[in-house]
């Protein structure tokens, strides 16, 4: 990390770093998917080689595979109807009166004139990308303001933390503006950014650095401290209004996702019960009974919308644990600097 980087910025990559969260959180759906269903699959036919009953006596004498499979047919038809009857409900809140939805317009163009006029520019992009850079950038541009206006400053050690401070802020933003040029809303890649900007603990070291040195901040300098507090209190409006937006995007996803899937599983679960039994698929493949081969096969294929389900699910749990609090509150453990204190 070179010294440009900020402390935020550390701090940011660690939350959000390491294989954990990128399986969670950065790992394409599909991706996530196959590799749950791949290990389920691997598992049950390595299974079959450990000293158990084997699994065709279970099926002459237990019925198994009619057992098995006739039960995915109502799991997939409930679960997938569950899921499209919740999807309905969270977009039925985007379903109003022509007033509701003029003064969610008015709202909306209220916030957009007032990110204007705190950032100095003429017309916001309407990406959420874009707009979400432009936001970071007034950031970063308050952040330099106020470091100029503290070369006059007496006070060395007021001068020390607002450049420690400064240096965090813009190697912070430097770092995020980089990787939102070329996200595109939709993909994940407008959200891991927004995350990646740590604005409650800019604004919190801000406030202190203003607590703590009333007296021997000039009003220049207090005016450019207020600046960037206020050009920071306005990205958390703004990354929980594209979060919610990209909350609706995925649960879409999920649905169509589930959909497209149901009807094939479906069909493979009626092929089992039908046509699959002791007496079926008789022989082996590499040492493996080939019954075990396809039963294993089909067990995935009924269990793979519940893991898509799981897949869409697990990101959208994340994300909102993750952000659970707007403005300067800090939820999870950090390493916030106690040099201010």
């Amino acid at each position: 990390m070179s010294d440009g980087e900020s402390a935020d910025e550390s701090d940011g990559q660690e939350r959000l770093g390491g294989a954990r969260l990128w399986l969670l959180l950065r790992l394409n759906r599909w991706a996530f998917t196959g590799i749950i269903l791949g290990i389920v699959y691997v598992v049950l036919v390595a299974s079959s080689v450990v000293d158990l009953t084997p699994l065709r006596v279970i099926v002459d004498n237990q019925d198994g595979i009619e057992f098995l499979f006739s039960a995915f047919i109502g799991a997939i038809i409930t679960g997938t109807s569950i899921v499209v009857t919740i999807n309905q409900l969270v977009l039925s809140q985007e379903l109003g009166a022509i007033g509701d939805q003029r003064n969610r317009m008015q709202e909306a163009m209220t916030f957009r004139q007032d990110v204007e006029e705190t950032i100095e520019e003429d017309v916001s992009p309407p990406e959420p990308a874009a707009f979400l850079y432009e936001l970071v950038d007034g950031v970063h541009e308050r952040a330099i303001e106020l470091e100029d206006v503290m070369q006059d400053e007496r006070d060395e050690e007021l001068r020390e933390k607002v450049s420690d401070y400064v240096e965090d802020a813009t190697g912070n933003a430097e770092t995020v503006k980089k990787d939102l040029e070329n996200a595109q809303f939709g993909t994940f890649g407008v959200i891991w950014n927004a995350l990646n900007f740590n604005y409650s603990r800019k604004i919190y070291d801000a406030r202190r650095i203003r607590s703590d040195h009333e007296d021997s901040l000039s009003d220049e300098a207090n005016e450019k401290l207020d600046h960037t507090i206020e050009t920071l209190k306005l990205f958390g409006p703004a990354r929980e209004h594209f979060k919610t937006l990209y909350f609706q995007w995925e649960l879409i996803n999920l649905s169509r996702a589930l959909l497209y899937i149901s009807i094939p599983s479906l069909t493979v679960m009626g092929l089992m019960i039908m046509y699959i039994d002791g007496n079926a698929l008789l022989g082996t493949t590499f040492g493996i009974d080939n019954l075990v081969w396809v039963a294993s096969a089909g067990f995935v294929v009924g269990l793979s919308p519940f893991v898509i389900f799981i897949a869409y699910i697990l990101r959208i749990a994340t994300i909102a644990k993750r952000t659970l609090a707007m403005g300067p509150f800090i939820l999870r453990e950090s390493e916030r600097d106690e040099d201010l204190g």
